[in-house]
C-alpha cells in the first residue's frame, strides 16, 4: 500500500494550478473535467502518479471559497534549504508565514507558506529534496525560474 494523493478544494482552479506549477515547480500531470457532474480536477506532482504522491486540486463549479477547519495540517514538502526556499517562494509572489527556523523542540529547519487557498505548505529542510528542488531553491531562484 502507498498514498496517492491528497485532494484540496480550491476556489479557482487555474490560480491554483498556477500556484502550484510556477511557485512550487510542480508538473500539471492530468486534468478531468466533468461538467455535468459539475466539478474539475487538476492533479499536480514532482514526479509521475506511478512514482509518488500528488495532489488533487478540486474545483467545484460555483464555489470560490471554503472553510478550511480546524482538522486539516499541513502539506509537507522537503527542501534543501528552507530558507532559500522562502525567498524563492516570495519572490514568485507566495506568502510565507513562518520563516525557516528549528522547529519547536527540535533542530529540524522548517518554515511554512501558504497557498492561494489558504492550505498550509511546510517546508522542511531535507537531503531527501527532489532535483527540481535541489536546483531551484538551492540557488534561490523562484521556480518560474527553474
Amino acid at each position: 500500500m502507498r498514498i496517492l494523493h491528497t485532494m484540496l478544494r480550491v476556489g479557482d482552479l487555474q490560480r491554483s494550478i498556477d500556484f502550484y506549477t510556477r511557485v512550487m515547480g510542480m508538473q500539471l500531470l492530468r486534468t478531468t473535467d466533468r461538467p455535468e457532474h459539475k466539478y474539475s480536477l487538476a492533479f499536480v506532482g514532482y514526479g509521475s502518479e506511478a512514482d509518488g504522491a500528488v495532489l488533487e486540486l478540486t474545483y467545484n463549479y460555483g464555489v470560490s471559497q471554503y472553510e478550511l477547519g480546524t482538522a486539516f495540517g499541513h502539506v509537507a514538502i522537503a527542501v534543501p534549504n528552507a530558507a532559500a526556499a522562502c525567498e524563492a517562494v516570495r519572490a514568485a509572489g507566495g506568502k510565507v508565514t513562518r520563516e525557516a527556523g528549528p522547529v519547536k523542540g527540535g533542530t529540524t529547519v522548517i518554515a511554512f507558506i501558504e497557498d492561494p487557498d489558504g492550505y498550509k505548505i511546510e517546508l522542511i529542510e531535507s537531503a531527501l529534496a527532489s532535483p527540481w528542488a535541489v536546483r531551484t531553491f538551492a540557488s534561490g531562484q523562484s521556480a518560474s525560474a527553474a
